[in-house]
């Protein structure tokens, strides 16, 4: 009897907050770091995206590191207030982070926000130099700061996106629509040590274009051409409201989920350009529900539900995805932490690429869909979005026939981490062989350009 009550007891300990602690039962060891990526002028320079030409900033452009190991595997998380994960930029970046941290490459996720507002890659040779130096740093830092840690996670919603096409005729035309397929939900994972109420890091995913101080109309005054300024956007003004609340002591880094058709709600014709109040709104509504949520996983009943084990298993493959003029080799991986399945896509998936990933997994883990990682293969539509045609499908590199391809090898990935399917955990040595040689190859491989 004494026993059973000491281990409700402990149960019970392990499930609260003490005097602003709790204790971590864990396996993994996370670090997490930021560093200030904006370049180091900022005078005439023209921003990818919507591009126009830029003077001055307006808020700093920031890149974060979140460094994993859970014992025997390690792997980062990187996000960065850019427009694309570029090719090189990826390249470059794994290996300069490998070297400093000894995570392997090919465990190494690369993330852009999407920033309509920051500048490109290889127009800006001496600052992408300079961020590949930065990176490489952080995660240094970032390993330096490794500690034992559990994660939560929660939801919340935002309420300023919006679908951005409406079918009229029989064709796509660029219009905020309220009644198309939207995804408001904001995904928060946060990683404690347990020293304090605060995340040493927090990952928030949400599914918008970040875009507001791009194009307007005439009448979006006083910046119908887009703000004149380098700006981070929404998740920027996000990840500062964040760490704010937690007075400095968090990194809050972003990832962009299936954002390809969806934009701020900004009406105009067929939209305009935002302004310090629209940013504010934006900036507080996300950053809110991110605190929100953030300090709902940390209520007892929440952290009863928390893992104690979190095993890091990663998978990827350089597919070929038949395209217009020719095949087009795209990075697909899966990264999964314990409960939590991170799904990437290497450019701009339209919102029904989430759903239908989502449905596919959830019964089997947590998932985050996660696009612009790990490469920047443009549009990446739904083959009934080809059927009407509109912006996406038309700039799209990729036929229709792509998202069965993409959807079939998201899942096979899915089943070599997700570790419920018979073939990736057999100890039959036929099996064993093939999964580690699996696994060699791929640790092994040198990324070659798409």
């Amino acid at each position: 009897m004494k026993s059973l009550l000491f281990l409700l007891f402990a149960a019970v300990a392990h499930a609260q907050v003490i005097d602003g602690t709790f204790p971590v039962v864990s396996n993994l060891k996370a670090g997490a770091a930021k560093v200030d990526i904006t370049p180091a002028e900022v005078k005439n320079i023209t921003v990818a995206g919507h591009t126009r030409v830029v003077n001055g900033v307006r808020d700093a452009l920031r890149a974060g590191v979140l460094v994993l190991d859970d014992g025997e595997t390690k792997a980062a998380i990187v996000t960065m207030d850019v427009i694309g994960a570029w090719d090189d930029m990826v390249a470059l970046a794994r290996a300069a982070i490998e070297k400093e941290t000894g995570v392997p490459a090919a465990n190494i996720m690369i993330c852009a926000s999407h920033n309509h507002s920051g500048p490109g890659w290889v127009e800006n040779m001496r600052w992408a130099s300079e961020v590949i130096k930065k990176l490489a740093a952080a995660a240094k830092e970032a390993v330096a700061n490794m500690r034992p840690a559990s994660i939560g996670l929660a939801e919340d919603r935002i309420s300023f996106s919006i679908n951005r096409r409406k079918t009229i005729d029989g064709r796509a035309v660029v219009s905020l629509n309220p009644d198309g397929p939207n995804d408001p939900r904001v995904k928060v994972l946060r990683f404690d040590d347990g020293q304090s109420l605060t995340p040493l890091a927090i990952l928030m995913h949400a599914v918008c274009h970040p875009c507001f101080f791009t194009w307007g109309d005439k009448g979006s005054q006083p910046h119908p051409k887009g703000f004149p300024m380098m700006t981070s956007d929404f998740p920027g003004e996000a990840q500062t409201f964040v760490e704010s609340i937690y007075s400095g002591k968090t990194a809050s880094m972003f990832i962009q989920g299936c954002a390809g058709d969806i934009r701020p709600n900004l009406p105009g014709y067929p939209y305009r350009c935002a302004d310090e109040a629209d940013i504010q709104w934006a900036g507080r509504d996300l950053g809110g529900a991110v605190v929100r949520a953030a300090a709902f996983s940390l209520t007892r009943e929440q952290l009863t539900k928390r893992a104690t084990y979190y095993p890091i298993r990663v998978a990827s493959e350089v597919i070929e995805l038949p395209g217009k003029e020719q095949p087009i080799r795209a990075e697909l991986m899966a990264m999964k932490i314990g409960p939590y399945l991170l799904l990437t896509m290497p450019g701009e998936p339209m919102v029904e690429y989430g759903f239908k990933l989502e449905q596919a997994i959830a019964d089997r883990a947590t998932p985050l869909i996660v696009g612009y990682a790990n490469g920047n293969i443009g549009y990446i539509a739904t083959a009934e979005a080809h059927k009407v045609g509109g912006y996406e499908p038309n700039l799209s590199k990729l036929k229709p026939e792509a998202e069965p391809v993409i959807l079939k090898k998201l899942g096979e990935l899915a089943d070599r981490v997700v570790g419920d399917v018979f073939a990736s955990f057999s100890k039959h040595p036929k099996d064993m062989q093939k999964r580690e040689a699996e696994e060699k190859s791929r640790l092994e491989q040198k990324p070659s350009k798409p």
